[in-house]
């Protein structure tokens, strides 16, 4: 696994998003690296806070579908860097937002423990990605989603 994630390739005035931006030091910071790069495969952790909490004991939901969201569109922007043949990172940055993002809820998931997010690049083209992401708990999948990642419009850069 790399040491650096998809996110710390993003250039510094597009670092700013709650989910997983590094200049946005009250957001989630989530992290998102290659657990697999030749078979498309992701991988993001993340421990919720206590108030993260849904009912005692759960994770609330919105906070599960924002982890999702931003892993997708991580994992969107290394799949097009890596189908263009270019290191990440490299200019012009490559930059994806969210043009669907799908959740389903199969388990609670619990308070106290790592949530693994894993990704499946399932299909690239020039302007879309599709993620597929479970999210674990416990090694349980309570979650499954899927995200379309839409390169970012110029007019949002």
């Amino acid at each position: 696994m790399s040491k650096q994630a998809f996110q710390d390739y993003y250039p510094e005035e597009l670092s700013h998003c709650y989910g997983c931006g590094s200049n946005n030091a009250d957001g989630h910071q989530l992290k998102s690296y290659w657990l697999d790069e030749k078979q498309g495969e992701t991988i993001a952790r993340f421990t919720p806070k206590a108030y993260h909490t849904a009912i005692p004991g759960f994770v609330y939901g919105g906070l599960i579908a924002s982890l999702i969201d931003c892993h997708g569109t991580g994992s969107a922007a290394a799949a097009a860097y890596q189908a263009q043949g270019r290191v990440i990172g490299s200019a012009p940055a490559l930059r994806f937002v969210t043009g669907a993002l799908n959740v389903n809820f199969l388990a609670p998931t619990p308070m106290g423990v790592e949530l693994i997010l894993r990704g499946k690049i399932t299909e690239v083209k020039e302007r879309k990605v599709i993620v597929e992401i479970t999210l674990s708990a416990d090694d349980v999948v309570c979650v499954s989603g899927s995200v379309i990642a839409v390169k970012m419009p110029a007019t949002m850069g």
